[in-house]
């Protein structure tokens, strides 16, 4: 295994380190949890498959080529791994405790608005952040399954406005925060 490779798996290692942690420290401060529905365990099932796949990919020979000499596009591609690594883990830091998992979105009785920080420029960062993650590995990998991450553009933009609208709905100050931050690329989108 070579040194981007390994690179690679310890910025997945170190995004799941943080997200767990942190998720634990809030969970040991929260009430019980209700039991979960067939969705939500599906929705975790799935993102579990994925991060299986990922670290596989990482882990074996280039899987579906893009380049025969890749070396230019391997370069590329772990410079926006390194953003959006960088991006998605100082969203998560900097949500803190209004965190929630994709799959039990809502608000937390103490839960504000955050609007410092990445989100003073956006409201999306963690998201932001993994789809720059995911679609500098494929690159550094050297894979056409780059394609993939941006089929995952649209699901992904579906999930942040319907968590606008609720939170906009459920949370005072966000629709208000909404009008003056964008979505996902500072001062553009």
């Amino acid at each position: 295994m070579d040194w981007l490779r390994l690179y690679l798996l310890g910025g997945l290692v170190l995004h799941k380190l943080v997200w767990e942690v942190l998720k634990r420290r809030q969970d040991s401060q929260a009430p019980p949890a209700p039991s979960q529905d067939l969705k939500t365990l599906l929705v975790k099932a799935v993102k579990l498959g994925i991060l299986l796949a990922i670290v596989a990919q990482t882990l074996l020979p280039d899987f579906l080529p893009i380049a025969r000499e890749p070396g230019a596009l391997r370069l590329w591609g772990a410079a926006i791994y390194t953003a959006g690594l960088a991006i998605a883990i100082t969203g998560r830091l900097q949500l803190g405790g209004n965190w929630l998992d994709i799959e039990s979105a809502g608000v937390l009785d103490h839960q504000r608005v955050v609007n410092t920080g990445l989100y003073r420029y956006i409201r999306h960062p963690i998201y932001t952040g993994d789809l720059l993650l995911l679609l500098g590995l494929e690159l550094a990998l050297n894979s056409w399954c780059v394609l993939l991450v941006i089929l995952l553009a649209p699901p992904v933009l579906l999930k942040a406005i319907a968590e606008e609208r609720m939170l906009s709905r459920t949370l005072p100050g966000y629709g208000d925060y909404c009008r003056r931050t964008k979505r996902f690329v500072p001062f553009v989108v």
